[in-house]
């Protein structure tokens, strides 16, 4: 049987990939093969690619979900959104293709990008076997197929009827919001069952395994807006995952655990991050969270505003947002435009959980010195301030009258 990370880290094996996370996140190697044992820091890894650290002491990473609809199928404006992905700082890829041949799609994102991919695959199965015919066998051998074709991590949605129940009668204003929570229950409750994937568990982790893939578990009661609190549903699921985080823990597969994302109140984020954390150690894994319902068209920035918030009392790995979402499939341009917002976002949450970047000093030490092309380079997205400020300079905010200027000889001494 293959030996996943956890199993080289519990046996106090340093592995290639602990050695090279340690070194990009200045984490001691010891340290970070404590935390991989653990669970609290996990690493994502793609044959032939580099690893990726998320969690503990690790910088917060950025996943971007792109692929087809039902309604929008264009493979090639997704490679271009996976190039995207890759050129402009995220760390992972998930394809949530549900449209045109979905295989197909996801063998061309491998082929284009070097990111580790994650996948949802109840999608595949509901699109391809029907909601009305789909069995327990078609739900665990898609999971299968998607594992053994090289996804570096699969997410699974691990609601129980006790929650369905709780939820029928919570009065939520956008009741469920979760596709993949959905699809999972619908299958309950057409068939009158308990999950497949909680009653086959053991058996999907001995799939898993077989290539150190990572679960994801995931975020089906999240709240749809902000004025749908924090409920008994939530409470429940926060709970179940943290159990199976643990059992995963025990048999040797890494998880991350994805919670509060969302909507949820501005003042309620830090308080949402901790009770996760309490709960279970193991990676957060945020979607949004969005602190507000009417940005709608400019939601990557609300999105944005909450990340951060999120980022900065604990969470590790969020998963952006664009201007088109609760619109439409997003196109390339606005892949990048949520995920630069949501690059911003985890570098304002790291500031606060690990202090000041030398980034950020070296960006203002280049601005001082009126280095245009030099602040440029520092910048998360070095494309877009080049396009608006001239390399020499004066830029047209001031023109001749700039206060730096003006006050640098009585400040330095310099002439």
């Amino acid at each position: 049987m293959i030996k996943t990370q956890i199993d080289h880290a519990k046996s106090g094996t340093l592995t290639p990939e602990m050695l090279e996370v340690a070194k990009k996140e200045g984490i001691d190697e010891e340290l970070v093969m404590e935390r991989v044992a653990n669970g609290s820091l996990v690493i994502m890894t793609r044959k032939g690619c580099p690893p990726i650290a998320i969690g503990k002491g690790a910088s917060t990473k950025i996943n971007v979900n792109l692929g087809t609809s039902s309604a929008a199928i264009d493979p090639d404006s997704e490679m271009e959104k996976v190039k995207i992905a890759q050129k402009y700082g995220a760390a992972t890829i998930t394809d949530l293709s549900m449209g045109g041949d979905i295989s197909a799609i996801r063998k061309m994102v491998f082929e284009n990008t070097e990111l580790p991919v994650t996948t949802v695959p109840i999608y595949q199965t509901i699109v391809e076997c029907g909601m009305d015919n789909v069995t327990v066998d078609d739900i665990l051998g898609y999971l299968k197929k998607h594992v053994e074709e090289g996804v570096s991590s699969v997410l699974i949605h691990c609601v129980e009827r006790k929650m369905l129940e709780t939820l029928k009668g919570s009065g939520r204003v956008m009741g469920m919001v979760s596709k993949g929570g959905s699809f999972t229950s619908s299958f309950m409750l057409l068939n009158d069952c308990e999950n497949p994937f909680i009653e086959h568990f053991d058996e999907i982790m001995q799939i898993l395994r077989e290539n150190d893939v990572v679960l994801s578990l995931g975020n089906t009661m999240r709240s749809g807006c902000v004025h749908d609190l924090k409920d008994g549903a939530q409470l429940m699921e926060i709970e179940t995952n943290a159990a199976l985080a643990k059992r995963a823990n025990e048999m040797g597969v890494q998880v991350i655990i994805n919670g509060m994302g969302g909507h949820i109140q501005a003042s309620d984020i830090p308080t949402s991050v901790k009770l996760y954390k309490d709960t279970a150690d193991f990676p957060l894994f945020v979607a949004g969270p969005l602190p507000t319902d009417i940005g709608v068209g400019y939601d990557h920035i609300a999105g944005a505003i909450g990340a951060s918030m999120a980022s900065g009392a604990g969470a590790d790995y969020l998963c952006y947002i664009t201007p088109a979402e609760h619109l439409s499939l997003p196109d390339p341009q606005q892949v990048k435009e949520g995920l630069i917002a949501f690059r911003i976002a985890a570098h304002v949450g790291d500031s606060m959980k690990y202090g000041l970047s030398e980034s950020d000093l070296m960006l203002a030490t280049r601005r001082a010195s009126f280095d245009w092309k030099g602040q440029a380079e520092v910048a998360i997205d070095p494309d877009r301030p080049t396009e608006m400020c001239p390399e020499e300079g004066p830029c047209s905010m001031c023109g001749d009258y700039c206060a730096i200027k003006i006050m640098k000889s009585y400040l330095t001494g310099e002439e």
